[in-house]
């Protein structure tokens, strides 16, 4: 492992007690607080420490995206009366394009504020925030050995040493467990909850499940009542766009719907209705039946029937096969849930939503499944769990908006989290020749691979390797795959 001395955070003799209330830490914003920061670290690497013979300036002090957080002396209650910088902290993003990878660095504290005020521990714990607000899945740096027992205890994980200068130092890493949160807060309950109910243990963990002693294939999803309540006509549209995904994602075509529609009175449910009826349109999927209950709570959920005479599994997939991404990147954020999901669908043709059900037969996959609202990387994880395996996913690989409709920037690691409106996971065998036949407007890219072990995995440009989530749902795997390698390669050879 290499490190260069752009890359470190060096402090002084930092206490790690907690702050004494007589400074605060705010965004530098000013030119006057950049300044003294850069007088500061001058001070500690070129003056005090030797570091660097002339200058600690380098490229991330020019970076437009670099954040630099001081810690200054105030008088005033509110900290309205600031004074001098006590210390400072840059942190940045490591690569040009957005991967969620930030990196801190140059932290300094005056030599008469190290001791007893806890300066440099609380530069620490604003800066894991920072990042994290910024939307780092990644955060690391490079500290003096000495400095290690700090970090330890403020959380963070050393994951290599390294020599700089003649000097030890720690490569550490500050554990983000966005995508584990997510996965939990959506899917972990699922394993207590219905392990035992479960009765087709070959098909566990799938999007739909198949009718016994038929070519039938029944989803069934629900929105959440929240949603329901704020955005009627979204959530009626949803409904039918979760639940035909569920389908596509089995290698199903959609034949009919059945919806459940609780609400307050029948002005609401035509709203909610009335979003329903344009998509079943949209997508050409008659709704053959339901139930409507008025005087009650917002509620809804639908059921979808497809049909195939060879379903494709959620796991099917086994070690050393790729795993593919396939999505809608076209869209935008939805109004009212940005960063959380993603429309790529109202702004569609009827035929290029009709299109989408050649995805899964073109891909000819081992395993997929359609990326639900436990994000891209939880759903790798779902298949990986129902696939006795663990995905490695290749950061750099992962095909993501740049930006949306109206050229907002889209974060990376809020695409890694959100619903995407369509997406597929997927797995095949090495060496196939990319899939013919996918709509044009969609993006497909292998980007991770599967490997003995479980969980997800996330390989960086650097070839680092952080853990995002573990076991997602609890179901455990399937207990033979129905289709292998070789008869989906028959089914649809490319």
């Amino acid at each position: 492992m290499t490190s260069t001395v752009s890359d470190i955070i060096l402090t002084g003799a930092t206490g790690a007690q907690p702050p004494a209330g007589n400074f605060q830490i705010t965004v530098a914003s000013d030119a006057a607080g950049l300044s003294a920061y850069h007088r500061l670290r001058h001070s500690v690497f070129v003056g005090e420490q030797g570091l660097f013979p002339v200058t600690d300036r380098d490229e991330h002090d020019d970076d437009p995206r670099a954040v630099v957080l001081l810690a200054r002396s105030f008088d005033g209650i509110d900290g309205a009366d600031r004074g001098a910088v006590l210390g400072g902290v840059r942190l940045h993003p490591m690569t040009g394009a957005d991967l969620g990878w930030w990196r801190g660095g140059r932290l300094a504290v005056a030599r008469d504020a190290r001791r007893g005020l806890g300066v440099g521990a609380a530069l620490i714990r604003a800066a894991c925030a920072q990042a994290e607000a910024h939307g780092a899945i990644r955060f690391d740096a490079t500290i003096q050995a000495r400095n290690e027992p700090l970090f330890r205890r403020l959380g963070w994980v050393p994951r290599g040493y390294v020599t700089v200068r003649g000097t030890p130092h720690v490569v550490v890493d500050w554990p983000i467990a966005r995508c584990r949160h997510l996965a939990e807060a959506a899917k972990a309950p699922l394993g207590p909850l219905l392990g035992g109910l479960l009765g087709q243990d070959e098909w566990r963990g799938d999007d739909g499940a198949p009718v016994p002693g038929t070519d039938v294939i029944a989803a069934t999803d629900a929105i959440v009542p929240s949603m329901v309540e704020r955005d009627p006509e979204w959530a009626g549209w949803c409904s039918v766009l979760v639940n035909v995904n569920d389908l596509y994602a089995m290698g199903a075509t959609p034949v009919g719907l059945m919806d459940a529609l609780g609400a307050r009175d029948a002005s609401f449910a035509h709203r909610v209705l009335r979003g329903l009826t344009a998509a079943a349109r949209a997508w050409d999927v008659p709704v053959l039946g339901g139930h409507t209950q008025l005087g009650v709570p917002a509620a809804l959920s639908v059921t979808a029937l497809g049909r195939t005479g060879r379903p494709v599994p959620g796991g099917g997939a086994k070690p050393f096969q790729r795993l593919r991404v396939t999505a809608d990147l076209g869209g935008g954020w939805r109004p009212g849930y940005t960063g959380r999901q993603w429309d790529s669908s109202t702004h569609r043709t009827p035929a290029e939503l009709r299109s989408l059900a050649r995805v899964v037969p073109a891909l000819a996959p081992t395993a997929a499944k359609d990326v639900s609202m436990s994000g891209l990387v939880g759903t790798a994880g779902m298949l990986a769990e129902a696939s006795g395996c663990r995905v490695i996913l290749d950061v750099a690989a992962i095909p993501a908006p740049a930006s949306t409709g109206n050229g907002t920037s889209v974060s990376f690691a809020d695409w890694l989290t959100c619903f995407p409106g369509f997406a597929i996971v997927s797995t095949e065998e090495p060496g196939l020749l990319d899939p013919v036949g996918l709509p044009g407007f969609l993006t497909s890219a292998v980007c991770g691979e599967l490997v003995p072990g479980e969980g997800v995995a996330l390989r960086w440009p650097d070839g680092g390797i952080t853990e995002a989530v573990a076991t997602v749902t609890g179901l455990g795997a399937a207990t033979a795959p129905v289709e292998d390698a070789g008869a989906a390669a028959e089914r649809n050879p490319r």
